[in-house]
């Protein structure tokens, strides 16, 4: 699930993470290299993997898609392999030949840590415009949000979140434990007694079992799209802002059931007081209408 929001937010960011590694790469290796040969390629690699710690590996490939050098990585596994590999097959390699500039990849997985990673590449020509070497730096889909988006789910940040999150919903979710008992054993009292069953009574149970279903819905949704990283549907735009047209429906039909039981209440027990009763309804009917603007208004932005 977290893979589904890890890549969620990498498109959001895509736009940011490539003008940024563009310019680390270009502020460490010149595109335009009079004279360049392959050991001053590889000079300035090393220098870019020190200017990139979070890269998981970099490395060159010529223009025919054969690497050039080994892997340079901090990681064992890693460093000192691919010499000689033919990458022309990789979709990098030929859309930086068809742009002639630094290009970042969509996430894929790595054939070698199993991890979803993006290629960045940056394309050195000689004076002539002769293309020299393509420059590579792969990095983990993880590394590349915690460098360009502070705040995603695998950052410090993001991390801490979830755990909020959880708190919250562990503690939501017991109170509305606490409601559904409430409202079950408010009427379970009555047995198979019918003749003796309070009218009252059974209408404080349905509002506490309207709210317990409310906010387990709350919880539900809270848990899946901001602990497990649920990919939130996008079919329509009840079904976007699910979790607040749901809450505030509960609310309502709990009010309603509220009001109802005072119009009863007030009538056979004090008539001069259903104006209260009343002012609840008006409120009722300001919630619905308020949340029917929320859903046009939503509704209007998602056809733009």
């Amino acid at each position: 699930m977290l893979v589904v929001k890890e890549i969620q937010e990498y498109a959001q960011i895509r736009t940011k993470a490539r003008a940024y590694l563009c310019y680390i790469l270009s502020r460490n290796i010149s595109q335009n290299m009079e004279g360049a040969t392959l050991d001053t390629v590889i000079k300035r690699i090393k220098n870019l993997k020190e200017a990139l710690p979070k890269s998981e590996v970099v490395y060159a490939i010529d223009g025919h898609g054969i690497q050039v050098i080994d892997n340079i990585s901090s990681k064992p596994k890693l460093n000192g392999l691919g010499k000689g590999e033919d990458r022309s097959d990789r979709a990098y390699y030929y859309k930086t030949l068809q742009e002639h500039r630094c290009m970042l990849t969509d996430p894929y997985p790595s054939l070698i840590s199993n991890e979803l990673v993006v290629t960045a590449t940056f394309p050195l020509y000689d004076k002539d415009n002769n293309l020299l070497v393509i420059i590579c730096v792969d990095i983990t889909l993880k590394n590349i949000l915690r460098m360009v988006h502070p705040s995603s789910v695998d950052s410090t940040f993001g991390m801490v979140s979830k755990w909020v999150y959880a708190a919250f919903s562990v503690a939501l979710f017991a109170v509305a434990v606490l409601l559904f008992v409430k409202g079950v054993t408010s009427f379970m009292g009555f047995g198979l007694d019918f003749s003796n069953i309070d009218i009252n009574e059974v209408f404080k149970s349905t509002i506490l079992l309207t709210l317990s279903l409310a906010i387990a819905d709350l919880v539900k949704a809270i848990f899946e799209e901001e602990v497990l990283g649920k990919e939130k549907k996008k079919e329509s735009s009840d079904e976007t802002h699910q979790t607040m047209i749901r809450f505030l429906g509960s609310i309502i039909i709990a009010l309603s059931i509220e009001a109802l039981m005072l119009v009863f209440k007030f009538a056979l027990t004090d008539p001069g007081k259903l104006l209260y009763a009343v002012y609840l309804l008006i409120g009722i009917t300001a919630l619905i209408i308020g949340l029917s603007f929320y859903l046009k208004v939503n509704q209007k932005k998602e056809s733009k």
